[in-house]
């Protein structure tokens, strides 16, 4: 970790009726994962009767309907007071066939059969946004485009039959992936994060993540300048917007760069960062406090390197200033400059963690930007991270999620996804005790769990399994997880519904 150190060092000073209400939920032990807070068989069984009938037109039904999910609410919160976790969340895409009639409340009523009393709903991704296409007032399309729904505000819609249920609802949305359509955008180029060699994210091989075992595309991860004022102001439309529907939390995630395949995984050289859009490199150009040092700042950001005798220029360039400086520098205290040749490897390794310091400092200021408003609210607010996305590679290298997660935000919720698989718990009980270990005192640290009750999948222990696990060796830290995701538990139901064609309305 002692170059990481160095990099931080390198920015240092920177910036109704009784008979209705159902019987307590079930705390029947599983054989590994403890106590569950799922609903019995007959309440489901119940449930469903009683929406079905209600969206038939019956209105006993629906009044009943109603006051089995108050009560129903009630339970839940009574069991998840007593049962660890506390709070159990679930990760959930909606689509546009939720739109229909009684969609949207079976599935939410699927989320508290199985426990949970918190569900993440994405609101922004792969280029689109959970908003009413009569009501969008960002670059990005709506997810419903089907006409004659142009008035369905499905976030809105969840954050209500969410709490109707006992459910917290969080905003969940991507960060510095801002999609494919934004990409296509003509007045939109300059936002976009660029290379060295003038590439966009969309332009070089990607590395498969975990969302892409269950269907996604990497041709709608398409990354932006955190510096970019643009970018900044086309986000702001998509937090203003979600805190119009007042949510219990926001959830920000893709707050990183793209991970390349192969040797594109690691940063080493300049040209291999994020930071050659105009924006990002007119931010570190004044990072220069200097003349000297400004101009070496742009000399190693256009060739890579400096050389012997670009110092000796730049001494000639400016002779009434001694040492170049920037931004976390700390020259030597002497009066006289020693030889090019004898300052050259310094000058360099230092203007390479300044360049790497530069591009984590994008991430941290733009998600510190986006989360202001949140905070003034007094709402939840949360980062989502992989716990190795901040690591050094090898002597002067870098992961090139350049994931800065260790120092988000204290106040901020942390979600490390801890999706490590050697077909155990013991690898993702590691990447949340590296977590933990690095976290400051107070931060609420939240797991993100991938995977399936009573079954593995892909190797991948069950939920059961890594519950037990994170119980036993965290528990009297940790009291909150989620997992990862709906579409993982039910599969066919989710493939149903991304594939269903949305019928003209009644």
């Amino acid at each position: 970790m002692q170059h990481w150190r160095s990099l931080y060092g390198a920015l240092a000073g920177l910036l109704i009726s009784t008979s209705l209400i159902p019987p307590a939920f079930s705390q029947v032990s599983n054989a590994q994962g403890g106590p569950t807070c799922q609903a019995t068989a007959e309440q489901i069984a119940e449930k469903d009767r009683l929406r079905q009938a209600a969206l038939s037109g019956d209105e006993t039904a629906r009044q009943a309907y109603q006051a089995f999910l108050e009560a129903e609410g009630k339970r839940l919160d009574e069991c998840r007071n007593k049962t660890w976790p506390q709070d159990q969340a679930l990760w959930l895409r909606l689509y546009p066939c939720d739109a229909q009639p009684g969609q949207l409340d079976a599935l939410l009523d699927r989320v508290v059969n199985k426990g949970y009393n918190k569900v993440f709903v994405e609101y922004f991704y792969d280029g689109q946004v959970l908003l009413p296409a009569t009501d969008n007032p960002t670059p990005w399309p709506s997810v419903i485009r089907t006409p004659g729904y142009e008035n369905v505000d499905l976030l809105a819609e969840s954050i209500e039959k969410g709490r109707e249920r006992g459910l917290e609802v969080y905003a969940w949305l991507f960060t510095l992936n801002f999609g494919y359509t934004y990409s296509q955008m003509e007045d939109r180029q300059g936002a976009l994060a660029r290379n060295g060699e003038g590439q966009t994210t969309l332009s070089i091989n990607q590395d498969p993540a975990l969302h892409d075992q269950v269907g996604a595309s990497h041709a709608n991860h398409a990354f932006i300048d955190p510096y970019s004022p643009q970018a900044r102001r086309d986000y702001s439309w998509l937090i203003d917007e979600a805190l119009e529907r007042q949510p219990d939390g926001v959830l920000f995630d893709y707050v990183r760069y793209l991970r390349g395949t192969g040797p594109a995984s690691v940063v080493s050289k300049p040209s291999d960062l994020w930071i050659y859009s105009q924006a990002s490199q007119q931010t570190l150009l004044q990072r220069g406090m200097n003349q000297k040092g400004r101009e070496l700042i742009r000399r190693f950001i256009t060739q890579g390197y400096i050389s012997v005798g670009d110092i000796e220029e730049v001494d000639k360039m400016y002779p009434n200033e001694v040492e170049p400086l920037w931004h976390g520098r700390t020259p030597p205290t002497t009066k006289t400059l020693a030889p090019p040749a004898q300052r050259q490897p310094l000058l360099q390794w230092e203007l390479w963690y300044l360049s790497v310091a530069h591009a984590v400092q994008g991430v941290l200021d733009f998600v510190d930007a986006a989360a202001e408003p949140i905070k003034e609210q007094g709402l939840a607010a949360g980062t989502v991270f992989f716990p190795g996305g901040n690591r050094p590679v090898g002597d002067k290298g870098f992961d090139s999620r350049l994931q800065p997660w260790d120092r988000f935000p204290a106040w901020m919720e942390w979600h490390p996804m801890a999706y490590a698989n050697c077909g155990d718990p013991s690898c993702i009980m590691d990447e949340i005790q590296r977590v933990v270990s690095m976290a400051p005192e107070g931060t609420q640290v939240i797991p993100a769990l991938a995977g399936d009750w009573g079954q593995s999948v892909s190797n991948r222990p069950s939920l059961e399994a890594q519950m037990f696990a994170l119980q036993r060796q965290f528990g009297s830290k940790i009291n909150s997880v989620s997992h990862f995701a709906y579409s993982w538990q039910e599969p066919d139901s989710d493939r149903d519904r991304k594939f269903c064609q949305l019928p003209s309305p009644q």
